[in-house]
């Protein structure tokens, strides 16, 4: 963590849930392989490697990947990962850190 914000590194793959966070920008880098974001108001976007793209606060979004996709994320330690957005995909910050604790 710095300043508040997680630096996470995800591996991706499929579609994620239909979401917002409502006080927070996500920052999405793709290390590795093709990442989509799909909006329902605007363009959507895919990301290649190297490429970087920021969903603002409040704008709903979706990921997807149809083949594993490296992405490193940065956002407020706070943010929940479907924000307001009941799903068993949703993992609380201590489940997403748990690796780092042993």
């Amino acid at each position: 963590m710095a300043n508040g914000q997680y630096v996470k590194v995800a591996k991706v793959k499929g579609e994620f849930v239909w979401h917002a966070h409502a006080e927070e920008d996500e920052f999405f880098l793709v290390r590795k392989g093709t990442l989509h974001i799909r909006y329902r108001d605007r363009p959507d976007v895919t990301l290649r490697e190297g490429d970087f793209h920021v969903v603002p606060r409040g704008v709903e979004h979706m990921t997807a990947a149809e083949e594993e996709c490296w992405v490193v994320l940065v956002e407020p330690a706070a943010t929940r990962h479907t924000g307001d957005t009941p799903s068993d995909l949703a993992k609380s910050i201590q489940a997403q850190t748990a690796h780092l604790r042993t």
